[in-house]
């Protein structure tokens, strides 16, 4: 039997992701004291015009099961984490050349619920080599509203299937150290290619050291 999505979930086939953190969560660094998360960037082709549309039906099934649940808490245009790759993030910076082309979004999840991550035998991954930023997956998305500070649509994430490698984002593996400083030339004396280590003056009448 099929799975049968929630009317604000969507379940998103062969699309990229980035910023990956699915086998350990991440704290972000620049807000001190919030929680740890599994959490990725999801991009989905602007092409892709079904998947799209899944988005925005889920977003506004969400959206009107909030607006029954919490009423004038929901504001009449709430804030949705979807956005366009190829403008600007919400803290202003330009996407980067990966999310050309894209619609991207960051989807988080407690530690109270590790994701599954699985290949296409639905076996568990568990390389941080197998599961990278740049990869292609399968990925259930569900939205949920919010009401803290401000009040929104958010995304969290159930099961993840790697279906392909993609060019790694983010770098790779550490350069060694031979392929930046080149094999050993000798000394020391002789690798280093800054100035010549001053000589002590010599008096030419007594050969000494002046």
């Amino acid at each position: 039997m099929a799975f049968q999505c929630r009317p604000n979930e969507v379940l998103l086939q062969n699309v990229r992701i980035s910023y990956t953190h699915l086998l350990e969560p991440y704290q972000n660094q620049m807000q001190p004291g919030t929680e740890p998360k599994y959490s990725c960037q999801v991009l989905v082709p602007k092409s892709d015009v079904a998947q799209v549309q899944a988005l925005q039906n889920a977003i506004e099934a969400c959206t009107a099961e909030a607006r029954i649940k919490y009423g004038a808490k929901v504001p009449a245009q709430p804030k949705t984490p979807i956005h366009d790759g190829d403008g600007y993030t919400p803290g202003g910076k330009e996407y980067g050349p990966e999310c050309k082309g894209h619609y991207v979004f960051n989807v988080s999840q407690s530690t109270k619920y590790k994701p599954e991550v699985v290949d296409l035998q639905s076996l568990p991954l568990t390389e941080p080599s197998q599961v990278y930023s740049g990869m292609y997956v399968n990925i259930l998305v569900n939205f949920y509203f919010y009401c803290n500070q401000s009040a929104g649509i958010g995304a969290s994430f159930g099961p993840v299937q790697k279906v392909r490698d993609g060019e790694p984002l983010g770098g790779g593996a550490p350069a060694s150290a031979a392929s930046v400083f080149g094999a050993p030339q000798g000394s020391a004396a002789n690798v280093f290619g800054g100035a010549p280590a001053a000589q002590p003056a010599i008096n030419p009448l007594t050969g000494q050291p002046m």
